[in-house]
């Protein structure tokens, strides 16, 4: 099955085979054709081009997409979209004056949500489930990462990343796994710290890696939580099994977690909101990906990424949702790209290019996801007609897509 898209007012994202992410003032470029045509052959972008350019092409299928601009779909690289109900009491409480941390040390946030997946069956965390990524592939979402972390016990965890296996299974969207059980100390272990981590590392590392259940393993490296020699522990260990580390970092304070990632060879630090001069300066030259979650800054009201700092000294960002129940109830990759212009002061291009090739990156589907390449696949935006692509994030609140693509296929 051929599909020709022609008459794109502009086709955005458009690289060479082998980038595999934007870095420092590269972030500001994205490359582009007006007036353009695309060839898809089943899931795959096989050519594209100037319509002065386009003859011969035979094709089973013409889209005219007249006024409107295509760009690759979201990648949305962090995410924990598998939970049990939500945490709207939370939320009050906050608006009331609780701070995020006072909410945990009751035995809410993490705990809270730990204690319902535990309480809910694996059937119903997946109805649950299926409907948030069903909302987020219509929000143009074409790739993401989900993370167990909400069960806190070898059922609970094995329990969330069969869910995920089985989402995967069900849609047409790439999902990557990452085992999380080092969310947070159950309440009891809280006198016993070593016992929950020697569960961790002798009991659910193995179930999940004899079941290959997980891709990549994560720890919530912050005051309160997990440690840095905790969370070396928990990533040498994962690495053992054959997991590739993405940790969380630097969401309240700078302890340390950002080299700790490094010296592990993560393949992401995520959050970020909380950076020191050192902490930027460890990440230049690395492999590791800085990943921005600006709708968790938003919904808490907590610092946002320094993003101009880290892009001045030379550094990638990528942007992600961080969809949970309770510090980001969305997953609208749209919003965080807006977000990230407005409050973080990315230009549109530093934020597509963050949520697209450097997401895709920040889950390690580069040389599938990401960008218009040949050979890529053919996950696409087509956005309604508008005047330029400024108005993505200039729009916030609007709906501005018309169509997305999946593998080749429009979503019904």
């Amino acid at each position: 099955m051929t599909t020709l898209i022609t008459n794109i007012k502009e086709l955005l994202q458009v690289r060479e085979a082998g980038i595999v992410k934007i870095s420092g003032a590269e972030m500001a470029i994205l490359p582009t054709i007006k007036n353009a045509y695309l060839l898809i052959e089943n899931d795959l972008i096989t050519d594209f081009g100037s319509m002065e350019n386009m003859s011969g092409l035979k094709t089973d299928n013409v889209i005219d997409a007249t006024g409107k601009m295509i760009l690759p779909a979201w990648c949305d690289s962090h995410t924990h979209i598998v939970y049990a109900g939500n945490r709207e009491q939370e939320f009050v409480d906050r608006i009331n004056g609780m701070t995020y941390e006072e909410i945990a040390n009751r035995g809410g946030g993490i705990l809270n949500s730990a204690k319902k997946l535990n309480e809910t069956s694996e059937e119903e965390i997946y109805q649950q489930s299926k409907e948030r990524l069903e909302e987020v592939m219509r929000l143009g979402t074409g790739a993401v990462e989900i993370k167990s972390g909400y069960g806190l016990s070898l059922e609970g965890e094995v329990k969330i990343l069969r869910v995920i296996k089985r989402l995967s299974k069900h849609y047409p969207i790439t999902i990557k796994a990452t085992f999380l059980g080092a969310h947070a100390i159950p309440l009891q272990y809280k006198e016993n710290r070593k016992a929950y981590i020697d569960l961790i590392i002798n009991e659910m590392l193995p179930k999940i890696a004899e079941n290959r259940l997980a891709e990549y393993i994560d720890v919530f490296c912050e005051t309160g939580y997990f440690t840095v020699a905790e969370t070396e522990q928990i990533m040498e260990a994962g690495v053992r099994f054959g997991l590739k580390p993405k940790i969380h970092v630097n969401q309240f304070n700078s302890i340390g977690g950002i080299q700790a990632a490094i010296k592990y060879n993560a393949l992401s630090v995520d959050h970020l909101e909380v950076m020191k001069p050192k902490d930027i300066m460890d990440l230049k030259n690395t492999e590791t990906m800085p990943v921005a979650l600006p709708s968790c800054s938003y919904f808490l009201s907590i610092p946002y990424t320094p993003a101009r700092a880290m892009i001045s000294a030379g550094l990638p960002i990528a942007l992600a949702t961080d969809y949970n129940p309770g510090s980001t109830p969305s997953g609208n990759m749209n919003f965080v790209v807006a977000t990230a212009c407005i409050k973080m002061k990315m230009t549109p291009e530093e934020a597509i290019n963050a949520a697209t090739i450097n997401g895709a990156y920040a889950m390690g589907v580069s040389d599938t996801h990401g960008s218009i390449t040949i050979g890529k696949k053919a996950n696409l935006i087509i956005t309604k007609p508008i005047e330029s692509y400024y108005q993505l994030p200039y729009a916030f609140a609007s709906n501005l897509i018309d169509a997305v693509m999946l593998e080749g296929k429009y979503l019904t």
